[in-house]
């Protein structure tokens, strides 16, 4: 049994427009004013709390890092009208350089 060439059409046709419908986009349910603001408000406290944690924990790491390495940085007194400097790290030692072979 043969069909007509226009009916080899319609199963393409129907998948289309399923899959078209199937991806479409509802919009979005109305938002409450007050939920929103409240939802903003707990986000900025999210971050707050976030920023805190992070500082604490760089903190201690630079902490920790100063006492295994032991480095203390001690800056000079600051006077009246002149910036205070901080003190400089000991300068590194070049390492020794052979001579190259022939």
């Amino acid at each position: 049994m043969k069909a007509p060439a226009a009916w080899k059409w319609v199963p393409a046709i129907v998948v289309g427009c399923t899959v078209s419908l199937a991806f479409a986009k509802l919009p979005a349910p109305p938002v409450d004013p007050a939920k929103a603001a409240e939802a903003k408000q707990k986000a900025a406290d999210a971050a707050k709390k976030s920023d805190e944690a992070l500082a604490k924990a760089q903190d201690r790491a630079v902490e920790r890092y100063k006492k295994e390495k032991g480095l203390v940085l001690v800056s000079t007194p600051a006077k009246p009208g002149v910036p205070a400097k901080p003190a400089a790290p000991a300068p590194a030692k070049p390492a020794a350089v052979s001579p190259a072979k022939k």
